[in-house]
């Protein structure tokens, strides 16, 4: 029998995490017997007129056969002030629902994917039309910090609870970290002390921690003479220059970095290599640029996926100094798993969010808002045995092992089997 996975995310070219883990459950879903599997999307306009970084379209690599991306269009014109593009996805899911698939339906993301969800397999159910479909709703760091906080904190109960309905109203809920779930079930205790809700009680009970998911095959088994060769593409060389490789913003922490690395006394003769895009890209070249270090700073705005484990490979230390920010905190740290898979020196980073729970004890640890520390933290890198060094790599690779798409898919369709049995 024909079986369908249908995922709604900013999926490709935006640069996120969590494009990537769809776009990772997605190829996991085919190895697995999805016979048709969807990514259901945003139009590339509208991506370009929202602001998101995105990527250069032709560096994004191609999907397997069976896997197809939609970005349905928004409905109606300019009348419709706001929605338009919510109509499309929703009207574009209620098609897929009701044509009698057997059908899993992922959203990443609460606020709208998950809402749009709710709101497609509740019209689906009553158009009369044969509907065979299971939900599971991940919800990451952003949604509370970015929706319902603000909601809390400007008593906007209604939004708040539209958002944590559509999300306990999924057949599955999970969360991308035992950070994020802490995150929802607290600021939904603040919900309930001002409005008598239940709602921290319900998402306690119903979460379950699924952490990324990663294409490990990307970064395994790296050849040696090929890291040389990627490098020396880039004017690289092996361990010759610290990395940071992340979306540049404010809360990455791009800033303390440079200030760490232009005081490391070990790292006089490396480059810093700062790899992405982001919204805050102009202010850190001109950072970067006052720094006393500037004629050894990098940027490259143009990496892609397919470099991106060289990258790491050929690093002498991976830095990501995250700090939390009331728009964004890091949820988990999907790119410091994938560092770690790749191998290379050392990763730095801090504790902030869910980061803890993407290195366990194979980092170096520094406070946020120091660059001190991460001046001394590349010191002591650089000064590492190449024995020390190893034992570090071959740890963090173990540990990493554990968020590899196949793992983490499978663990999330047992979930929804067992639904299946019990409905049985």
């Amino acid at each position: 029998m024909s079986r369908r996975l249908v995922i709604v995310v900013r999926a490709d070219p935006v640069i996120c995490g969590h494009s990537g883990e769809a776009r990772n459950l997605a190829e996991a879903a085919l190895d697995r017997g999805f016979d048709d599997v969807r990514i259901v999307t945003w139009p590339l306009e509208r991506l370009e007129e929202a602001g998101l970084p995105l990527k250069p379209r032709e560096t994004v690599l191609p999907y397997s056969d069976g896997i197809t991306v939609e970005r349905p269009g928004p409905v109606g014109d300019y009348k419709v002030v706001d929605g338009r593009y919510i109509g499309g996805l929703v009207g574009r899911l209620v098609e897929l629902f009701t044509d009698g698939v057997p059908t899993v339906a992922m959203s990443l993301y609460l606020s709208p994917h998950t809402t749009a969800v709710t709101d497609a397999v509740e019209v689906a159910r009553r158009t009369g039309l044969p509907v065979d479909v299971l939900t599971i709703a991940e919800a990451v760091g952003s949604d509370i910090t970015n929706v319902v906080r603000q909601c809390v904190a400007e008593d906007r109960f209604g939004a708040a609870a539209h958002v944590l309905e559509g999300y306990l109203a999924s057949d599955v809920c999970v969360a991308v970290s035992q950070y994020t779930k802490d995150l929802i079930v607290e600021e939904a205790t603040h919900l309930d002390q001002k409005h008598g809700t239940d709602y921290a009680s319900r998402c306690a009970s119903r979460i379950d921690i699924s952490y990324p998911a990663i294409d490990s095959s990307l970064f395994l088994h790296l050849d040696p003479e090929e890291i040389a060769a990627r490098l020396a593409l880039r004017g690289l060389r092996k361990d010759g220059y610290i990395l940071f490789l992340s979306r540049l913003a404010t809360a990455k922490g791009v800033d303390d970095l440079i200030d760490g690395f232009a005081a490391s006394s070990l790292a006089r003769g490396m480059t810093l290599v700062i790899a992405g895009r982001g919204p805050e890209e102009r202010e850190l070249r001109a950072y970067a640029a006052s720094s006393s270090a500037a004629d050894r700073i990098e940027f490259l705005p143009d990496v892609d996926d397919a470099e991106k484990p060289y990258l790491f490979a050929g690093a002498a230390a991976y830095v990501l100094p995250t700090k939390p920010r009331p728009e964004f905190v890091e949820t988990f740290g999907i790119v410091l798993a994938e560092k770690a898979l790749a191998g290379g020196g050392p990763s730095i980073t801090t504790t902030t969010g869910g980061v803890g729970e993407a290195v366990g004890d194979t980092a170096l640890i520094v406070d946020v808002d120091e660059p001190v520390q991460i001046m001394a933290a590349i010191d002591r890198v650089l000064a590492m045995s190449p024995i020390e060094r190893l034992d570090l790599e071959e740890r963090a690779r173990a540990f990493a092992m554990q968020f590899d798409r196949m793992t983490v898919f499978d663990e999330l369709i047992a979930r929804v089997t067992r639904l299946e049995a019990v409905a049985a």
